[in-house]
């Protein structure tokens, strides 16, 4: 207390619920790497140093952004997360659009994926390390995965009711049929190097959902 009876202010301190602060260009940078890195190798397999050596500087101005490795993986996943929310919620904000056209927009980043030679989903990625990921990082993938899930569910709910799809089954299996085949496909394009896997299982995915 003060002389007059008031506090005084102490040091100001982070708190975990304040909203970050936006990133540098320096912490971008890095996080663009990463999310490149954790893509084309796999989280346990890419290490300060890569992006160190990648972007000319020194580990210690990695370590000054992201504290550690969980940190740094943290930001990467929530800033992918982000942006495919941005995109999904855009999609669904339009009225006029059939659904049909809000999964073509949808599997756009896909297409972008299967277009390079070794690029998958980040989250995808992650999944194949699931077991060894720390606990922050295994909560995110897995929250990507049902947000991405009932997003779809969504738009198969409001193309079934439009009488824009013919569903076999109800709209949830469907979406993780989707879902699944995506990123599977994915993988599976990775691992052959056939660059029409991915085309093939969104013709045949649109081929059984039209009326």
């Amino acid at each position: 207390m003060g002389k007059a009876g008031t506090s005084r202010p102490g040091p100001v301190r982070r708190s975990a619920k304040l909203a970050p602060a936006l990133p540098s260009k320096t912490a971008e940078k890095i996080l663009d790497v990463a999310e490149h890195l954790i893509q084309t190798r796999g989280c346990s397999a890419f290490s300060y140093q890569d992006i160190s050596d990648v972007l000319k500087i020194r580990k210690a101005s990695i370590h000054y952004h992201f504290e550690s490795k969980t940190d740094l993986v943290i930001a990467v996943i929530d800033r992918y997360a982000r942006k495919f929310d941005e995109a999904m919620e855009n999609i669904a904000r339009d009225e006029s659009a059939t659904s049909m056209s809000m999964l073509e927009h949808y599997v756009q980043p896909y297409a972008a994926f299967a277009a390079t030679p070794d690029r998958v989903c980040l989250c995808g990625a992650l999944s194949g390390e699931m077991l060894a990921l720390p606990r922050e990082l295994r909560e995110r993938v897995a929250r990507f995965f049902k947000s991405h899930q009932q997003w779809l569910t969504q738009i198969l709910n409001r193309g079934a009711a439009r009488g824009e799809f013919k569903l076999a089954e109800s709209a949830g299996k469907t979406a993780r049929l989707v879902f699944g085949a995506l990123q599977g496909a994915l993988l599976v394009q990775r691992t052959t190097g056939d660059a029409s896997q991915l085309k093939d299982v969104i013709s045949a995915l649109k081929s059984q959902l039209r009326k």
